[in-house]
């Protein structure tokens, strides 16, 4: 008798990072959040503006993208310590996802 297990297809999970996103600009403490996962996150800002952006798995981070409807971007990476982004002007956000 074959026991059952062993011949199993095994799933692995390739799962995107979600959930809630926050942001704090690291000069004026300005803070961005909201709720996404994977192509579709959504932030919003202490000005009511609303960013749309994306995540992008690479081989060891995960690289994210915003824009506003302004034309404005911010773009980061993180890593198992947290999420680094920088906008446009060279300011720096650094935030965490829960």
């Amino acid at each position: 008798m074959i026991p059952r297990g062993i011949f199993t297809k095994k799933r692995t999970h390739t799962k995107m990072a979600g959930g809630f996103f926050s942001f704090e600009e690291e000069g004026t403490s300005m803070k961005l959040y909201g709720f996404g996962h994977g192509d579709h996150i959504r932030l919003r800002d202490e000005h009511g503006n609303v960013w749309r952006g994306s995540a992008e798995r690479t081989d060891d981070a995960v690289r994210y993208t915003f824009r506003d409807p302004n034309g404005r971007t911010i773009t980061g990476v993180s890593d198992s310590y947290g999420i680094i982004l920088r906008d446009g002007k060279g300011k720096t956000w650094r935030g965490f996802i829960d």
